[in-house]
């Protein structure tokens, strides 16, 4: 059996372009694997869902008796320090949760404007 002489030119030019078409593609054209999807999305949820929680947190802070008490604390602690005073105020845990949550005390200091006092 005899091949055509264009064949072999043919398969290297079609391998040569799905190597190009794939780095062009994960490269510019936005493709990603599962994997880089996957955590892009937890990453997306976890802020959403910290987002969601701002308004409870803010409501706790709002309705606590020792506010007063909590604020000076806070304002008082500096400003790496202040994240772990709303932490131990109580107001960044969780409605259902026995632990505060970081990153909605960070959130929930934005929130409560404390950084400009």
């Amino acid at each position: 059996m005899t091949t055509p002489e264009w064949l072999k030119p043919g398969i290297v030019g079609a391998l040569i372009g799905a190597v190009v078409v794939g780095i062009v593609g994960f490269s510019w054209g936005g493709w990603m694997t599962g994997g880089s999807a996957n955590k892009m999305a937890n990453v997306m949820a976890h802020d959403d869902v910290i987002s969601a929680l701002v308004p409870v947190c803010a409501d706790i802070a709002r309705t606590d008796p020792e506010r007063a008490a909590h604020l000076a604390t806070i304002n008082k602690a500096s400003s790496y320090q202040r994240r772990d005073a709303v932490m131990a105020a109580g107001w960044a845990t969780i409605p259902g949760s026995e632990a505060p949550n970081r990153d909605l005390a960070q959130a929930c200091i934005a929130a409560l404007d404390l950084d400009a006092s």
